[in-house]
């Protein structure tokens, strides 16, 4: 069976069911059960499907054709716009949302996200890029009055939409669902001639030697669009990052302002890059009660 028709037939039978486990559709399907979760793994991470325990589920809201949009008119929709659009924002973030809550440097970053948001001024113009901290970063923001946001990230819009106080702008581009963004050449084009006073950026490793990095090459090129239009470039990256060096450069270290990483991250990295002229705020973390 052609990977592309066992995946038709995957989607079909998890929309048909509203709830399938990994065995039942090894079963069904005549595939070994490591197959499946190959093949529903790529799918949850393109936002077609939504990770459950044990086994997965349609998105909610999802229409036959695997859109994320609302029902369509005249079968209980209301046929707004709006209420389109926050159906497929809350149809591709529900699963990069749901994994928050098994993150184990959750509090970390929760913290990094305050204490940043404690470097923007009410009235500015921020730039925000993809990621799970720039996300909770957004929603410590909805306190901030007269604040302009221009972001890539689906995440960030969704943190946003319910703040009128707060001018979105967001660019368009190649959604890229593993991320929750838009990447790419037309999003590059986007960003050029835009300024704003503080870029937040994060990503899967900082180092003194490369600075900021990525795995992705589309995401990393989008970053350095994102950072080019900041006059403040802030990198935010909890302890787990320091030190580690992904494939693609996307900020500099000689172009990295100010490090917002948390109290629990190896002081002597943090002196090194300190070093380097980097401003390293630590974050302290609340601890579980």
């Amino acid at each position: 069976m052609l990977i592309a028709e066992r995946r038709r037939r995957l989607l079909e039978q998890v929309r048909e069911r509203g709830y399938a486990s990994f065995r039942e559709l090894a079963d069904t399907l005549g595939i070994s059960e490591s197959t499946v979760r190959r093949d529903l793994r790529q799918m949850v991470a393109e936002g077609l499907l939504e990770s459950i325990r044990g086994g997965v589920g349609p998105l909610p809201g999802a229409a036959a054709d695997g859109t994320a949009f609302g029902p369509a008119d005249g079968a209980g929709a209301t046929g707004a716009a709006g209420s389109s659009w926050a159906a497929l924002v809350e149809g591709i973030t529900r699963p990069h949302t749901d994994q928050l809550g098994d993150d184990p440097v959750h509090r970390e970053r929760q913290a990094i996200a305050a204490h940043a948001a404690t470097l923007v001024k009410p009235g500015s113009a921020i730039l925000l890029g993809p990621g799970r901290t720039t996300y909770l970063l957004a929603r410590e923001l909805t306190a901030i009055s007269s604040l302009t946001v221009v972001t890539n990230s689906v995440l960030v819009t969704q943190a946003l939409l319910r703040s009128p106080h707060i001018d979105v702008v967001m660019v368009g581009g190649a959604l890229r669902r593993s991320i929750g963004a838009l990447v790419g050449p037309a999003t590059e084009q986007a960003l050029l001639g835009l300024r704003g006073d503080q870029v937040f950026l994060s990503g899967e490793g900082v180092t003194v030697d490369r600075g900021l990095t990525t795995p992705n090459v589309f995401a990393a090129a989008t970053d350095q669009a994102l950072m080019a239009a900041g006059r403040q470039v802030v990198v935010l990256a909890d302890r787990t990052k320091l030190g580690l060096d992904a494939m693609c450069q996307t900020v500099p270290t000689s172009r990295i302002d100010v490090l917002v990483t948390d109290s629990g991250a190896d002081p002597e990295v943090c002196r090194l890059l300190a070093t380097a002229g980097i401003d390293v705020h630590a974050a302290p973390t609340i601890s579980a009660a």
